[in-house]
């Protein structure tokens, strides 16, 4: 039995020995210096903004299947190439409306003067006659309104009047102009206006995407000003009022585009993707600096900065600029169906397509434990005001086929409530997007494409979507109108 040391010899000895090694502390988050390497940069360095009004002064409107399309794939494929990202193209076909000339007026009477109206024609909308329609209008306030009306609305152009006037009235209001000309056409009427979906105006009209019904005579529809629209309600409050109509509008056959995909490879896990995505097509007016210019300057950045780290995150980082968001949604959809063999390894998805505003914070759409996973690591986020995660789901309109696979999506959440003052019209340029809010955002996107790449787990999927019942079959955006018999 070994002998018993002093009590002053123990002491001795314990003070004496080598220190044990401290037990690791638990991951928390990525370290300092990373997040300056990409949230200092992208606050400092200016390349999101320059990129912007490269896409946006230098190439212009970007219409699904127009010149200004093609040019700006062919630019951001050498964007990426001269930021050292690996990048290819996937072919879309998409569709191919053209505007044409367009106008509107007031027709004069005993009670009033002739009044010129500010419109635009809506995407996929079929032209009239070359002569131009006239008719009387109608006003309504909602799509149950005119099956109410009946026999009234026969021959009549329907005015869908609304009152929209902030952000998140645009979800009650948009269905207006989606569906309004096929509701208006089955009581009879001849032809369509819808007030701007806007919550500012200088008079100017705001486009968007309509659809027909199958099986459901097309009629020219269009989008007039908010003033116009309130012209139009205080002339009709006094009688009958008749609106000629003239739009040139015109579906040709389905052009060739691409989705433009790039990507830094994971060092651990590189079959596992976080997608950022956002759209490179516009509308054919204004330059969609905010719609969506700021989207893809925010996600091209946070590629050129992630794939500058070394080593490069656990995760692969994939970027995809859509095709064809604003009138057919053809990107999206042949995105999943490419890549619907890897889907269960896309890890998160998120989309930026809310303008280049300042950050908010960060929303999610996965399952229990999703928040506890995301929070710790967004504290580099705090300083710009968008260090939480914040209640509401994430989501986009081209991630959206990714939803049947159970992806995660993630969402930087911007300040959009001036959004929808510049939003498909003429005012959507580049003077619109503020430099200093656009570097914030673009330094949030980076950050969480970081975070969701980096850390140690994966996002819980969210719960499958509920089954749906079969809906009738549509016809796509922009399809043509059948030749008469």
């Amino acid at each position: 039995m070994p002998t018993a040391l002093p009590l002053s010899a123990a002491l001795l000895s314990l003070l004496t020995a080598a220190p044990k090694a401290p037990a690791p502390a638990p991951v928390t988050g990525p370290s300092p210096q990373v997040a300056e390497r990409l949230i200092g940069a992208a606050l400092t360095e200016g390349h999101a903004y320059a990129r912007l009004a490269e896409l946006t002064d230098g190439i212009g409107p970007r219409l699904s299947g127009s010149e200004g399309e093609q040019a700006a794939v062919q630019w951001a494929k050498r964007s990426f190439e001269a930021d050292g990202v690996k990048v290819w193209l996937e072919p879309v076909k998409v569709p191919r409306w053209v505007r044409g000339e367009e106008s509107a007026r007031v027709v004069g009477s005993a009670r009033h003067r002739v009044h010129p109206l500010s419109i635009m024609a809506l995407g996929g909308s079929v032209g009239t006659p070359a002569e131009g329609l006239t008719a009387e209008v109608i006003e309504v306030r909602s799509l149950e309104e005119v099956a109410a009306l009946g026999e009234k609305v026969k021959g009549k152009i329907v005015l869908f009047n609304h009152s929209m006037t902030v952000a998140a009235d645009y979800g009650k209001a948009a269905g207006l102009r989606t569906r309004g000309a096929s509701v208006a056409a089955k009581s009879g009427a001849v032809g369509m206006l819808v007030r701007s979906l806007a919550t500012a105006s200088l008079r100017s009209a705001h486009t968007g995407a309509m659809r027909y019904d199958e099986g459901v005579a097309q009629i020219p529809a269009a989008a007039v000003s908010v003033e116009d629209a309130e012209l139009l309600h205080r002339l009709l409050a006094g009688g009958p009022v008749k609106v000629e109509l003239k739009l040139g509008c015109q579906t040709l056959p389905d052009a060739d585009s691409f989705n433009v995909v790039a990507e830094v490879k994971g060092r651990e896990k590189p079959q596992e993707v976080v997608l950022l995505g956002a759209h490179l097509d516009s509308w054919d007016v204004g330059t969609g600096a905010h719609d969506d210019g700021a989207g893809v300057a925010m996600v091209m950045e946070a590629a050129r900065l992630i794939g500058k780290l070394k080593p490069a995150p656990r995760r692969t980082v994939r970027v995809v600029l859509f095709a064809n968001e604003e009138n057919g949604l053809r990107g999206g959809k042949a995105y999943a169906e490419a890549h619907a063999g890897e889907l269960a390894n896309h890890v998160a998805a998120l989309e930026m397509d809310a303008g280049g505003f300042k950050p908010l914070g960060v929303t999610l759409r996965a399952g229990p434990g999703g928040a506890e996973l995301v929070a710790p690591w967004l504290k580099p986020l705090e300083a710009l005001g968008a260090g939480s995660v914040l209640q509401g789901d994430a989501g986009g309109a081209d991630i959206s086929p990714l939803i049947p696979a159970r992806v995660p999506f993630v969402g930087v959440r911007v300040d959009s409530s001036r959004y929808f003052d510049v939003h498909h019209s003429w005012a959507d340029t580049l003077d619109k997007v503020d430099p200093k809010e656009l570097a914030q955002s673009t330094a949030a996107v980076a950050w969480v494409g970081y975070v969701l790449a980096e850390v140690p787990g994966v996002l819980p999927r969210p719960e499958a979507p509920p089954a749906e019942a079969p809906k009738p079959a549509a016809a796509p955006v922009g399809t043509p109108k059948p030749a008469a018999p």
